[in-house]
């Protein structure tokens, strides 16, 4: 799989890990940086990754601030990106089986390396269920 990976100043230690975790995993990544604590806005990363998931050159999507939320909420103003913000493995699961997620967002200040890498895997392996679901997903992106 593709995976688009941006941070800001907050997420860039835990980016770099998850990068190299996807790349000894198989995946191919393209990293919109940052690359240093230097302060920077999140936005510019979430439109990043959006763009790639929305253009077709990523399947998924990883974004990491701080706190994982202002991230995913700058993710999801794009039409037809659906960001979940991740703090337990049930919602790697369920965000990717109930809500076709796209991005997985994390919170770097609070999620662990091990944590970052267990909630990953589960959301790249997990796939969307469909049925009942699907209306409510396309309901979101009208």
């Amino acid at each position: 799989m593709k995976i688009s990976i941006g941070a800001d100043h907050g997420g860039f230690e835990l980016k770099a890990e998850l990068i190299s975790f996807l790349k000894n995993s198989g995946h191919s990544v393209i990293d919109h940086g940052t690359n240093s604590a230097d302060s920077v806005d999140y936005p510019d990363y979430a439109k990043s990754v959006a763009h790639d998931i929305l253009e077709k050159r990523a399947d998924f999507g990883v974004l990491i601030c701080g706190s994982g939320i202002g991230i995913s909420i700058a993710a999801n103003r794009f039409a037809g990106i659906r960001a979940a913000l991740v703090t337990r493995k049930e919602y790697a699961i369920l965000s990717r089986q109930h809500n076709n997620a796209n991005i997985i967002a994390l919170g770097g200040r609070f999620t662990t390396v091990e944590e970052a890498k267990e909630y990953l895997t589960l959301f790249l392996s997990t796939p969307f269920e469909g049925g009942r679901h699907e209306k409510r997903v396309c309901k979101i992106d009208e």
